[in-house]
C-alpha cells in the first residue's frame, strides 16, 4: 500500500469512525483501523463486532493498492500532533509501515487485513427505507434518554422504529416513562419494524452532520444499515417483541393542566433540590387556575413548594413524581407550551404540547405517578 493524502481530513476521517473501536476487546485486532485502498479511494473500518462504522476518503495520490490493520489509539494520536498537510503513507515490510512528512517520519506496526473480521451486512430480504435526517437526529434525541437497562428484557434497551405506509414512531421506555416520536415523513412499503439499541442510536445522532439532508436505512431481521454520504453504520439489532405501547397510552384523562413548558421545568428543578435524595420524589397539587409544586426530605428537615399560575380544569388533585423522570421529559420536548392530562393520583399521566403546537411538536410522553403520604 502507498498513497498520500491530507492528514486533517484523514484524521476526521478516523475520529467519525473510532466510535465503533472498542476500549478493549477479547479479539486485539478489533484495536485496529482496517485501511483498505482501491483506485484512488481509501476506505477506514472499525468494528467492536455488534457495531460497525466505515467511511470512505478519496486519497490526494495512490500508487499502490492495498489492505492493512493500523494500531487506533497510535494512529490518532499521531495524526492529532500533525499540522494540515501531505501525509505520506506506505508499507516498508510485512509488519511496519511508515508514514511520512514534510520533516519527519513514523514507523508503525500494521496487521495482515485477512486477520481482521468479516463484516455481515443485511441479506436480501432487507427492507429499505428513506429518513430526513433531521427527522432521524430529533427522533433519537427525544427518545434515547426514555431506554432502559434492562438484562431480563433487552426490548426495553433500545429505541422500537414502528415504521407503517402513512408514519414512523419511534418510541422508548424504561416502564416508568414512556416516550413515542412521530413523524409523517417516513413511509415504509409496508408495516415493518425493528429495535434499534441505545449505543448505536446514540452514536449515529452523533456522526449525522448538518449537512446530511437523508439517510438511507436498509433493515432485516437481525441487522440494520444506515448509510449516509461516505459513511456507514451497521449494528446488530435488538431481538425480541417490543410490548403494546399504544395499548398504555391514556385516551381519555379528563383533568387536563396547560401550562409554559419552560416555567414548570424550572420551577420543579427549583423545589427538587429539597426532595429526598434517594427517592426524589415531588408533589404536584392542582386547583383551578393554580399548581403548587412541593418536596421535602424529613431526614435533613428540608421542604420547598412554589406556587405558580396555570390553565387547569378539572377536579382538585394532588400527585406525586419522580422529580428526574418529569424534568427529563421536560427538557427533551421543544414545544413552548404543553399540556398534562391525568386520570388520577394512580394513573398514568399524559404530556404533550399545547393544541396550537400539536401540528410542530411530534414528541408526547407519559409518566408514571408515585405513592406520595
Amino acid at each position: 500500500m502507498k498513497l498520500t493524502i491530507s492528514s486533517t481530513n484523514l484524521l476526521k476521517a478516523l475520529m467519525d469512525v473510532s466510535k465503533a473501536i472498542p476500549s478493549k476487546s477479547p479479539l486485539p485486532i478489533l484495536e485496529n483501523f482496517l485501511f483498505v485502498l482501491k483506485e484512488g479511494v481509501l476506505e477506514i473500518t472499525a468494528s467492536d463486532s455488534e457495531l460497525t462504522l466505515r467511511t470512505r476518503i478519496e486519497a490526494e495520490g495512490s500508487e499502490e493498492d492495498g489492505s492493512i490493520a493500523v494500531p487506533a489509539r497510535h494512529m490518532i494520536d499521531l495524526l492529532k500532533e500533525l499540522p494540515d498537510l501531505p501525509l505520506s503513507i506506505k508499507t516498508v515490510s510485512d509488519s511496519s509501515f511508515e508514514c511520512s512528512w514534510g520533516s519527519g517520519n513514523s514507523a508503525l506496526p500494521y496487521f495482515p487485513a485477512a486477520d481482521y473480521p468479516e463484516i455481515k451486512s443485511t441479506g436480501d430480504d432487507a427492507i429499505t427505507v428513506e429518513f430526513p435526517a433531521e427527522s432521524l437526529v430529533e427522533g433519537i434525541q427525544s427518545t434515547v434518554y426514555a431506554t432502559a437497562d434492562d438484562e431480563i428484557r433487552p426490548a426495553m434497551n433500545g429505541i422500537f422504529f414502528d415504521m407503517d405506509v402513512n408514519s414512523t414512531t419511534l418510541v422508548a421506555s424504561d416502564s416508568h416513562k414512556l416516550i413515542c416520536y412521530t413523524t409523517k415523513d417516513v413511509k415504509a412499503p409496508e408495516k415493518a419494524s425493528f429495535i434499534l439499541h441505545k449505543k448505536p442510536a446514540s452514536v449515529l445522532r452523533s456522526i449525522i452532520g448538518k449537512d446530511v439532508e437523508n439517510v438511507s436505512i436498509s433493515f432485516d431481521s437481525s441487522s440494520a444499515q444506515f448509510s449516509f454520504g461516505a459513511t456507514t453504520l451497521i449494528c446488530r439489532l435488538v431481538v425480541g417483541k417490543y410490548p403494546k405501547y399504544r395499548d398504555v397510552i391514556p385516551l381519555n384523562n379528563s383533568n387536563v393542566l396547560q401550562i409554559d413548558r419552560q416555567l414548570l421545568l424550572n420551577t420543579v428543578k427549583r423545589v427538587a433540590v429539597c426532595a429526598n435524595k434517594a427517592s426524589n420524589h415531588i408533589k404536584l397539587t392542582l386547583k383551578e387556575g393554580q399548581l403548587e409544586v412541593s418536596a421535602q426530605d424529613l431526614g435533613f428537615a428540608l421542604a420547598a413548594y412554589e406556587k405558580i399560575m396555570c390553565n387547569y380544569s378539572g377536579d382538585e388533585l394532588t400527585i406525586g413524581f419522580k422529580s428526574t423522570f418529569l424534568t427529563e421529559i421536560l427538557a427533551n420536548m421543544n414545544c413552548n407550551s404543553l399540556v398534562v392530562k391525568f386520570a388520577d393520583a394512580r394513573r398514568a399521566a399524559l404530556i404533550l404540547p399545547a393544541e396550537e403546537e400539536a401540528e410542530t411538536e411530534k414528541v408526547c410522553g407519559i409518566l408514571m405517578p408515585i405513592m406520595i403520604q
